[in-house]
């Protein structure tokens, strides 16, 4: 841990060096100086945090690979990013998404709604999760976390990223290598995952069995837990919302030189999200056929003994096999792979949501304060982020039968499908105007928070017991939800764009004049030329 926190204060001299940190373009932007190496590894060490080593592993030992997917979408996501949307928030020379908005669609409150918006993720989805502790000392995170997004800005950030990429593939691969080692390879897994049943289960019932389809990415449409048509399109779009209207992944993207050097990193980004599939979820697998026990306890009693939740261990899977099959030396390695982890998601998110709160929010009610001021209340806000942050975790820690990377998904689902068509509808169709963008986010997010409250008053039930929850969550899985908000939110903008006056022509002037950028592409363009 040691030697992790001595590089990220090495690589957090290095950038207070060489960008101009007291400065907005600086400190938020890292000067726009970035090539396409630590962006690429920044996108990648952003989205991997400590809950992808814990949840996503977890998941696996729960169900098999079907939570793949989600890696493999973000694999053309973040291209869609690089050659689509990112020529657009370059060229209007914007360094928050909600100020994207404002200016494609003029007026304050949706630039305001979407600012708070964001920060209810971050704090409810992002931070609380990277914030859950499993196996490292209390407070060790927040050191190195601490020490370089408030102090260093988003090039701290970044050069810190592409070192702690490097500790996590370097990590992971190595107990990788331990586990199929330890299993019998790729077929070993395949014949004895389906035996990895715990010895103390209710009889003449399903719980504790392995997934019949545990090795199939596409499920039953109706009776799985990951169905086909969902994994198509229901998670396609908050997807979208992820990789190219969130503000941790594209702000990192504006850093870079040009749009040459962010393709670069977007494209490094795509191969290494192949990764996840053998670093994480086959080692989570491989956990449970070592350890059936622990992994896939099927008593809410003895699971609380185990790991203190009732609605199952599965989260357990990553942390066990370090624990087990790794050698001394090798642990140690893990522990700064995990510290990396959380140093990571955790520095990213501090840094993005303080640009949204300062820019987006801060600014808003104090248009004439100094930069200086703003570099204050940047920092301070990251202090504060914390301790909200950590009042959540206890709702956390149920949430969606144990399964962590699910419970993530599920909120995700809840809120940013209405974010990303109107990102969509703002970026590539003129006639959508402020009114219609705006109704569609309070109609879209109103269901959203409404399906969002129910799951947490009617959790999913316990194998065995009866469900009796409400016939919206029983009968729609979060997926085809994701598909419904999706498609309320665009009828919406569409109906009220065109029953009132269109936007102005200095709103769609940018989307219009890009299109020759869209299909040539402008390796120069860069957002302060």
């Amino acid at each position: 841990m040691i030697m992790v926190i001595l590089c990220s204060a090495l690589l957090l001299s290095q950038s207070m060096w060489k960008t101009q940190r007291s400065t907005v373009k600086g400190y938020f932007l890292a000067g726009g100086q970035m090539v396409w190496w630590p962006v690429g590894a920044s996108l990648f060490a952003s989205n991997v945090g400590s809950g992808h080593f814990i949840g996503l592993a977890g998941s696996g030992a729960a169900s098999g690979i079907a939570a793949t997917a989600y890696e493999w979408n973000g694999m053309f996501c973040v291209l869609v990013l690089a050659w689509l949307f990112l020529p657009i928030y370059i060229a209007a020379g914007v360094t928050t998404m909600p100020e994207y908005l404002r200016k494609r669609f003029g007026g304050k409150r949706i630039q305001i709604f979407l600012a708070i918006l964001y920060l209810f993720i971050y704090i409810f989805t992002k931070i609380s999760v990277s914030r859950k502790k499993w196996m490292l000392p209390r407070g060790s995170e927040q050191i190195p976390a601490l020490l370089s997004a408030p102090t260093g800005g988003l090039a701290a950030v970044i050069y810190t990223d592409a070192l702690q990429t490097l500790i996590m593939l370097v990590g992971a691969i190595s107990l990788m290598v331990f586990s199929f080692v330890e299993v019998g390879g790729l077929e070993g897994l395949q014949a004895k995952y389906f035996d990895a049943i715990p010895s103390t289960r209710k009889e003449n019932s399903s719980c504790g069995l392995p997934r019949e389809d545990a090795f199939h990415i596409f499920r039953d449409p109706v009776n799985s837990d990951l169905p086909w048509p969902g994994v198509l399109v229901g998670m396609t779009i908050p997807s979208l919302w992820y990789w190219c209207t969130d503000q941790v992944i594209v702000q990192r993207s504006l850093a870079a030189k040009n749009l040459s050097h962010a393709k670069g990193g977007s494209l490094m980004t795509s191969y290494l999200k192949i990764l996840p599939l053998f670093m994480m979820v086959m080692p989570g697998m491989i956990s449970r056929v070592l350890f059936p026990d622990l992994v896939a306890c099927a008593e809410p009693e003895i699971c609380q003994k185990i790991c203190g939740n009732p609605s199952g261990c599965s989260d357990i899977a990553y942390p066990k096999l370090v624990i087990e099959l790794l050698p001394v030396g090798l642990r140690g390695l893990m522990m700064a792979v995990m510290i990396a982890a959380l140093m990571s998601s955790l520095t990213s998110i501090f840094n993005s949501a303080s640009t949204i709160f300062t820019m987006d929010l801060w600014k808003h009610f104090r248009p004439r304060c100094s930069e200086w001021e703003l570099m204050i209340v940047g920092r301070v806000f990251v202090l504060l982020l914390t301790v909200v942050s950590i009042l959540w975790i206890p709702l956390v820690q149920a949430g969606q039968g144990g399964q962590l990377f699910i419970y993530i998904q599920s909120i995700s689902s809840y809120l940013q499908p209405p974010v990303a068509m109107v990102f969509i509808l703002g970026c590539f169709w003129k006639r959508a105007n402020e009114k219609g963008a705006f109704w569609g986010l309070v109609l879209g997010l109103l269901m959203g928070v409404i399906r969002m409250v129910l799951d947490f008053i009617f959790p999913e039930p316990q194998c065995g017991e009866r469900d009796a929850r409400p016939g919206v969550l029983r009968y729609m899985h979060y997926l085809y939800f994701s598909m419904v908000l999706a498609a309320v939110s665009t009828l919406t903008v569409l109906l009220v764009s065109l029953l009132t006056e269109p936007p102005s022509e200095e709103m769609v002037r940018l989307p219009l004049t890009l299109l020759p950028l869209l299909v040539n592409g402008c390796p120069t363009l860069h957002p302060w030329e």
